[in-house]
């Protein structure tokens, strides 16, 4: 009963053009209606986003999204029925009913149905789709729990839906046609280029240069306030700054016997999901505790540990320290 009355309170406040922090399985969305302009704006305003920067729409279903695209590919409904709900955004040619606001004038929409029974639900309610980019500060660390939204967004959002811990941890693979219409990933996400080539039976090139064509792709964001280090070799790291003030964010837990003052291990045995999972978690943790330094394993470069790389190398603004 009282989920139902969290929802209810949901929609009438995005009825009526306020903000909510939505759960989705990938990180917490600052979703507004968005067919509502001044809403949207709002969004735009409270994160301190970019106007070149669209957001994603989110909807319940393939079907609820279909006034809001131009045409939907075979292909794009294949990979919709394989991951859908699920943390993949499709990015579509746009129709009339998508305002430039959302996509920053681009002619694509990049839209999803997210796979978390919350906000599904809250989906399926309403006469519209949801904009909603994370629910945090613009290029800070993405939120996944609801505590990050309230810590960073606090009285800026009129509520703050408390859908737990988010599953998949890491923002929504992107995926499109580039205007070759070779199949494209705009950003890495948990469905890695390996699970889209199975459905499509040809393997999707990266989308490589600086233009932005896709919501997520600032060369630097998702970081945190403290000076951030990726490394391939975290024992020559360490002894490197071993005079700073640092945490270390590890993949495993090899680095448990190191004695280190602060210590975060993402996956005791060094599974890449659960890695995922706990990243930006990890980052929240370490950014609270007044560090000179965070310094943070590379996954391997491979499957989801891509996505993890693509996302502390934007972090990190794309310093990397490599093994000697």
């Amino acid at each position: 009963m009282k989920q139902n009355h969290l929802i209810a309170r949901a929609k009438q406040l995005l009825d009526a053009g306020e903000l909510v922090a939505i759960p989705t399985e990938t990180v917490y969305g600052l979703a507004a209606d968005a067919t509502n302009l001044e809403a949207v704006d709002k969004i735009y305003k409270v994160k301190g986003r970019p106007s070149n920067n669209p957001v994603i729409l989110h909807f319940a279903s393939l079907e609820a999204a279909t006034p809001y695209i131009l045409d939907i590919t075979e292909e794009a409904q294949k990979l919709a029925a394989a991951f859908w709900p699920g943390p993949l955004t499709l990015l579509l040619p746009k129709s009339a009913k998508v305002p430039d606001r959302i996509t920053a004038g681009l002619p694509r929409v990049a839209i999803r149905v997210p796979n978390n029974e919350l906000t599904l639900t809250l989906l399926g309610q309403l006469s519209y789709p949801l904009a909603a980019p994370s629910a945090n500060p613009s290029g800070y660390i993405s939120p996944t729990t609801a505590e990050h939204v309230t810590r960073q967004l606090g009285h800026k959002v009129s509520l703050v839906l408390d859908g737990g811990p988010c599953d998949q941890g890491l923002e929504s693979t992107i995926f499109g046609w580039d205007g070759e219409g070779r199949p494209t990933v705009y950003r890495k996400g948990t469905i890695t280029e390996e699970a889209i080539a199975q459905v499509l039976h040809s393997i999707p090139r990266t989308h490589t240069t600086k233009t932005i064509e896709a919501p997520g792709m600032l060369s630097s964001h998702y970081a945190p306030h403290t000076r951030t280090l990726i490394t391939e070799d975290l024992v020559a790291t360490i002894e490197e700054h071993k005079d700073t003030n640092f945490g270390v964010i590890a993949l495993d837990s090899k680095m448990e016997t190191k004695g280190l003052n602060h210590l975060i291990v993402l996956s005791i045995g060094g599974h890449l999901p659960e890695a995922a999972s706990n990243l930006y978690s990890a980052m929240h943790q370490m950014d609270t505790k007044g560090l000179d330094l965070i310094i943070i394993e590379k996954a391997p470069d491979f499957g989801i540990g891509k996505a993890i790389n693509d996302r502390i190398l934007r972090a990190t603004g794309g310093i990397k320290k490599k093994a000697p």
